[in-house]
């Protein structure tokens, strides 16, 4: 059985972007839709049925919801096979559980209540640091944009890390690039020299040609899943400079950045590394996170 791109919806606009983009995502990929509202109430009251003065508002909404947007995906694409589902759960708790069963999970970068005027809404930045399938967080295009951004003759732009489990993440990317038509970049920034007019000795010399090596070699890695993709235009780009800044540059008219979930132990459990932050605050287009596997096979 063919997993589903999942998107969780809220009513806010945010979601309805994320929304238009799981529907192309699902359409270029061949895969079905499955749309999600979580909603507390229903923990507590249960689902009533009967007239709707008769049922709670929010389950009126909810209900509400699911409908307008089942019917928005399908006017975007009659061809995706679409389901919903309204879940009883913490809205992060229903998102990871779908996550387990998903080929993809597709978020706004903001929603409703308080958190909506933050750079990212709790709620995404929550799941898209703790599932297990790939998260894609829907920002840039501007507040009045209504059309996602497939397919598109930019680009995928792939932040290469420096693990053996980053493989994921450019598999990621290139299918990505391949079902757009567009080219990929794989960006590797390096540690450069920190006063670029003022000369220095041999032995940083050395160091920064090492540096740079070291990060050809990281791109060479990544590069390597993708051989044999004779439909996928690669460009690389390897600079000095910092890796957020670097992306976030490249990034400026591209379809999707796609970077490694480098996910830490905080003190309040699992965070994202700080380059994920930046993308998921800061990116012109969509974010792609993927999960990468640490040494044990645990992700």
């Amino acid at each position: 059985m063919e997993l589903p791109v999942v998107a969780g919806v809220d009513g806010s606009q945010g979601s309805l972007r994320a929304l238009d983009w799981a529907v192309a995502e699902a359409a270029g990929r061949g895969l079905p839709l499955r749309i999600v509202h979580a909603s507390v109430w229903e923990h507590y009251e249960g689902v009533r049925s009967g007239p709707a003065a008769d049922r709670p508002s929010e389950q009126v909404y909810a209900e509400t919801l699911v409908a307008m947007s089942k019917e928005r995906a399908r006017s975007l694409s009659a061809e995706v096979e679409v389901t919903t589902d309204i879940r009883p759960e913490e809205p992060v708790t229903a998102l990871l559980e779908e996550a387990d069963d998903a080929a993809l999970l597709v978020l706004g970068s903001r929603g409703h209540g308080p958190v909506a005027g933050m750079l990212l809404g709790s709620v995404s930045l929550s799941v898209a640091a703790r599932a297990r399938c790939p998260v894609v967080v829907v920002r840039g295009r501007g507040p009045d944009a209504q059309q996602p951004s497939r397919p598109g003759d930019g680009r995928v732009v792939l932040g290469v890390g420096d693990t053996a489990a980053s493989g994921a993440t450019a598999r990621f990317a290139f299918r990505e690039a391949r079902s757009r038509g567009c080219e990929l970049v794989a960006v590797r920034a390096w540690h450069g020299p920190r006063h670029p007019t003022v000369p220095h000795s041999p032995s940083d010399s050395d160091q920064l040609t090492a540096g740079r090596r070291q990060a050809d070699q990281y791109v060479d890695t990544a590069l390597a899943v993708g051989e044999g993709l004779a439909e996928v235009t690669v460009r690389r780009k390897v600079v000095p400079g910092t890796a957020h800044q670097t992306l976030l540059e490249t990034a400026a008219p591209a379809d999707l950045i796609v970077v490694g979930a480098r996910r830490r132990h905080g003190t309040f459990g699992l965070r994202l590394g700080q380059v994920d932050h930046a993308m998921l605050h800061y990116a012109p287009c969509p974010v792609a996170i993927v999960p990468e596997r640490e040494q044990g096979g645990a992700v």
